[in-house]
């Protein structure tokens, strides 16, 4: 299948506007349990067994195809980066298991996506995409991102058409300002903020201290 934006009809879309219009953002992570492939094995895994954790959850439309390895990979090159702020990462198709594995036992130049540092998770029966309102008229799950903190709470969702890939780097720093904004409630974070940078007090005197130091 190619990684294109799918047509529907005017019903469809109705339906999906009204789907896609279900507030996840601020509210609790549909848990689910399902098989996946890691380190080159089957497992079985929960989203509930990262409480404790922040996890980026992002879907994908399916293996062996074009945009989906170069976030795949690019997600895996840089796993250390989110290990160390106490970040997991977790890739959703509605793609097999076996079909996982295929994938992750071909090397990148021969179009698989090599081994991960991180699991990729079977959504056959389009559960999880169903819950997480990502699932396209055709059948596969659009480019959602979902990241959720370490009580299990999503805040932060994007979600992307077929044709077009996510920025990692965005996903990193989007996150670090979630975890600081947690440890430091009196606080903000303005605009393309990164660590390190000048955050504000959300008050009118905070907002006019912020801008008088730029």
């Amino acid at each position: 299948m190619r990684e294109r934006a799918p047509r529907a009809s005017r019903s469809q879309c109705q339906t999906a506007c009204r789907t896609q219009a279900t507030p996840l953002v601020g509210s609790e992570a549909p848990d689910f349990t399902a098989e996946a492939v890691f380190d080159q094995e089957f497992v079985t895994l929960s989203l509930s067994q990262y409480r404790g954790k922040y996890v980026v959850l992002f879907f994908y439309p399916l293996d062996f195809t074009f945009v989906c390895p170069t976030e795949i990979t690019a997600f895996s090159d840089r796993h250390g980066e989110f290990e160390k702020i106490n970040t997991e990462i977790l890739g959703v198709s509605v793609d097999s298991q076996f079909s996982h594995l295929a994938w992750c036992q071909t090397d990148r130049n021969q179009g698989g996506v090599g081994d991960l540092k991180y699991p990729l998770v079977s959504d056959l029966k389009r559960e999880i995409t169903t819950r997480y309102n990502v699932l396209t008229p055709d059948g596969v799950a659009l480019r959602g991102l979902f990241i959720i903190d370490k009580e299990g709470v999503i805040q932060h969702a994007t979600i992307n058409n077929l044709a077009f890939g996510r920025n990692v780097e965005e996903t990193l720093r989007i996150l670090q300002a979630i975890q600081y904004v947690q440890e430091n409630p009196d606080e903000v974070c303005p605009a393309g903020w990164k660590p390190g940078e000048n955050t504000m007090k959300p008050d009118p005197k905070g907002s006019k201290e912020y801008f008088a130091a730029l």
